[in-house]
Parts: structure tokens; sequence; C-alpha cells
């Protein structure tokens, strides 16, 4: 299914993102948390892309393999561009065609200092550009609610959105943030900007201040004082921030639900209790 075509059926759309593991003898163990996940009954599932190679590549389209033949849940395959030349992005659209992966998630990619950038492609539209141009795919985007860390200031990252969505991005999917306000904030923007596709609230419940600090090094998210106060409280108790993380994004859902938010997109970080204790709390919601 086209999952821009759920978002005219239900509202709000629920779904996952889960990464490929590392090594490809894992991917049998991974079965155990598809199967948890996918009792949850979202209605689509994201799984990451590496930053370059085959081996990732095959990882990430495998997975899809599973969740959609296995467990008959819509895969949203990441797709990265920044160190792939154009014959090597084509022959990943083959493989999807192939396997019937019709739904991607455009994106640039990270740099890495192991991997010099193909420079065929500077940024994210131009690869949308580039998939509308080669097969019947439906395709979704990144957007940043505080704007992408390379951006010069707000009005220009709206520009950058605007002009991915013009090349034919159906959906976008939020990064990260903490703070709601933010997030309506930004969505208003993008609707005075004439962006009128649906927009998935991208939520990351936190387990450990570690990884919330690591994150919000990489995308800038900020962080809101009450939050700042559950970090600093609980940071040496591991069981009661994973309790207080919880409930912290529970309660963002339930507010984003409230105000109308066209999906939620939880990054479980490949941790089922995660997701499942989030359906539990917003279980009458959706």
């Amino acid at each position: 299914m086209n999952i821009t075509q759920v978002f005219n059926q239900k509202k709000p759309v629920l779904s996952f993102e889960i990464f490929p593991p590392k090594k490809a003898s894992a991917l049998e163990s991974i079965d155990e948390t598809l199967a948890e996940l996918c009792r949850l009954k979202p209605d689509f599932i994201s799984v990451t892309f590496g930053a370059g190679g085959s081996t990732v590549d095959n990882k990430t389209i495998e997975l899809g393999r599973k969740i959609k033949n296995d467990y008959s849940i819509e895969p949203l395959i990441h797709l990265t561009c920044l160190n792939y030349n154009k014959e090597e992005i084509l022959e990943i659209l083959r493989k999807l065609h192939k396997e019937e992966l019709n739904n991607i998630l455009a994106l640039r990619g990270d740099e890495s200092p192991d991997i010099k950038p193909k420079a065929e492609f500077k940024y994210a539209s131009e690869l949308v550009t580039f998939i509308k141009n080669h097969g019947d795919f439906s395709v979704s985007g990144a957007c940043y609610p505080e704007k992408h860390l390379e951006a010069k200031d707000a009005v220009t990252d709206i520009h950058n959105l605007k002009m991915k969505v013009d090349a034919g991005a159906g959906h976008l999917i939020s990064q990260l943030f903490f703070d709601n306000q933010v997030f309506y904030n930004f969505y208003e923007k993008t609707r005075i900007a004439g962006i009128n596709v649906p927009i998935s609230a991208g939520i990351m419940p936190v387990t450990n201040k570690k990884q919330v600090e690591r994150m919000v090094s990489l995308c800038g998210a900020s962080l809101p004082l009450k939050f700042k106060r559950i970090l600093d409280r609980y940071e040496n108790n591991p069981e009661a921030l994973f309790d207080a993380g919880m409930a912290y994004a529970i309660n963002q859902i339930v507010e984003l639900i409230a105000a109308g938010v066209d999906g939620i997109h939880i990054y479980t970080m490949n941790k089922p209790i995660i997701a499942r204790r989030i359906c539990e709390g917003i279980k009458t919601l959706i």
C-alpha cells in the first residue's frame, strides 16, 4: 500500500522505526523484536539505512521484506544518497521494485569520515526527483522542527523543505523533539509556506541520559527545563529514568493527538518494551 494513502483513511497514523542489526547473521534474531512490534499493529514500520555499502543496503532490504511478507505490515525503506552515485541508487531502486517495497524515505544522509561523498546528489530533494523519475514509488521525506543543523536559518530550512515536497515527497517525518510547542510552531510555518502533506511527529522516548545527550548533539533538538529536571533527578537511577522518560513521551503524544497531529512516529531503538508501553498509554486514543 502507498503509505501516503493511509493518511487519507485514518488519523493519527501510528508508525515505528527500527534499524537493521550490524551483523547480517543477526537478522534471524530480530524476528522476536519484529513479532512484538507487529503485534501492536502499527500502520507502517520504517527501516533505517546505513552510510554506504551493499551489505547495509541488503540488510535493510531483507528486513523490509520480512516486515512486508512475514507480518503483513507496510515497510518504509530509508534511502540515503550522499555516498552513492546515480547508477548505484538506480540499482537499489531495481531491488526495491523487485521485492515490491514501494515506499521510500528519501534522505541525504550524514557525512562519514571514512567514506568520500560521490557528489552526484547534494540534497535530499534531488534524490526525491530521481526516485519519482525512475519508478512508481511513494516517497516520504524528513523534516526538522528546529531546523536542520546545516541550514542558514529557519526560513531557508522551510524553503528547502518546500522544494523536497514539490519534487514529490508526499509525506514527512519529523526529527525528534521534546517540546510540543516547537512542533506546533513548525507545523504552522509549513502550512503558511504551502506545504500541505501529512507530517508525522517523531518521538524518541528517553531511557538514559547519555543517549539523549548524543541525539541532541547530532540533531540539535532543544531540551525544555521540565525535561532537564527529569534527566538531572534520575540520571543515576536507570529504572526511574526509564519510567519518567516513558511518562514524558506518552504525555507528549497525548497532547499531540489532542491537537490533531497527522501521525505519531516512534523511534523504538529496536526495543519492543518502549513501543508497548507507549501503545498501552494511548490505546484508546488511536
